[in-house]
């Protein structure tokens, strides 16, 4: 593959999320909405934390991320983000048409995410 055309196959995504916005709407007051964007296992794992929030904010900015480095309409629930000896890992449903990788930090209430994406 040329540097011609491995650029013209990747994208760049980036998202800031201030925490806050999830703190303000706690997931035992509003599953529903928690369960149009995360998966159960996403939910669980940010369930297991006391200030679940942030967590919440940074799976949020990883998806977020995620669609703009594939400049692709994609419903959250269908990204998946887990962890693998503490790295991040980001998957869309059924589509093995990307790879991705993946940067996530928090610090104080904000949460970003970077990914990048390149097309197989």
């Amino acid at each position: 593959m040329t540097n011609k055309s491995l650029i013209e196959n990747m994208g760049i995504g980036i998202d800031i999320v201030d925490a806050n916005r999830f703190k303000k709407i706690p997931y035992m007051k509003k599953k529903e909405f928690y369960k149009k964007i995360f998966t159960k296992s996403e939910i669980d794992y940010c369930l297991s934390f006391k200030d679940n929030y942030i967590h919440f904010a940074g799976k949020f900015a990883v998806k977020e991320a995620l669609v703009k480095s594939i400049s692709k309409k994609v419903k959250l629930i269908h990204i998946k983000t887990s962890h693998s000896n503490s790295s991040p890992i980001v998957s869309i449903d059924s589509n093995k048409q990307y790879a991705f990788l993946v940067s996530i930090s928090h610090e104080a209430n904000l949460a970003v995410a970077v990914v990048i994406s390149i097309k197989r």
